[in-house]
């Protein structure tokens, strides 16, 4: 039986330097860079000690919101397919676009790009003020999946009225467009953008070849959970959001 493990990246099986506890300094070894060769994310011991012994034995699919260049800043030597964008792209082992599910995404987004950028005409107004703001459109491949905020600040609460001015917007009631807040990473993602559909997708490809396949799944957000679910088994890390939404339950 061959097992699979979908795996999240940041704050997965990486983090920035200020995420990482001082005692794990003299042991971090660096994961990804920033665009001019900055080192930008680490692994901690454990970490480092989990992708040695996961290369062992299972079939990793990194699962990931980088867009493809972002990925290719992270040192792991992924080799199976890749899910990027929160599941807008996906790549085959050659790291060529899928191209079977680059066409369905295409063609079911015209209608969601329109609300997206009707929102986000918003949220460049209400950030006008405030240039601790960092806004970006993700263009990938040519074509805008999604909108990312940030702020200066790195804290999580500067980012909170952002969405109490967007939440109430009709896109978002009719369930069109959602947002995700994790850290200080504010993203506004049209609906047929989500990591679980593509995952499922994956699966599906896989137990063609392998009915009998174990699924395994890690991820610390909770827009990680439902693509966990999908999989037989999931690693939470704790300390995460997903690890604290599931223990305050």
């Amino acid at each position: 039986m061959q097992p699979y493990i979908f795996l999240d990246l940041d704050d997965t099986l990486f983090q920035t330097l200020r995420k990482c506890a001082p005692d794990d300094h003299p042991r971090l070894q660096l994961r990804a860079t920033l665009p001019d060769g900055t080192p930008n994310s680490f692994a901690t011991h454990k970490q480092q000690w989990l992708w040695q012994w996961l290369a062992k034995d299972f079939k990793m699919v990194a699962v990931t919101a980088r867009d493809f260049h972002a990925f290719g800043r992270v040192e792991l030597p992924f080799q199976e397919e890749v899910v990027l964008n929160h599941g807008a792209v996906i790549l085959d082992k050659h790291r060529n676009i899928d191209a079977v599910w680059m066409v369905k995404m295409v063609s079911a987004l015209p209608p969601y790009h329109e609300k997206l950028l009707e929102v986000w005409q918003i949220i460049e107004s209400y950030c006008a003020s405030d240039t601790d703001f960092k806004l970006r459109l993700v263009n990938d491949f040519d074509i805008i999946w999604y909108g990312v905020i940030k702020h200066k600040s790195g804290m999580e609460a500067a980012l909170l009225p952002i969405i109490q001015c967007i939440e109430t917007h009709a896109h978002f009631a009719d369930g069109s467009l959602y947002w995700h807040l994790n850290g200080n990473n504010l993203a506004i993602l049209p609906k047929i953008i989500n990591k679980q559909d593509a995952v499922d997708y994956l699966i599906q490809i896989y137990k063609q070849h392998d009915p009998e396949l174990i699924t395994f799944a890690a991820g610390d957000s909770k827009s990680d959970a439902a693509f966990m679910a999908l999989c037989d088994y999931a690693l939470i890390p704790t300390n995460t959001q997903l690890f604290k939404t599931l223990n305050a339950v």
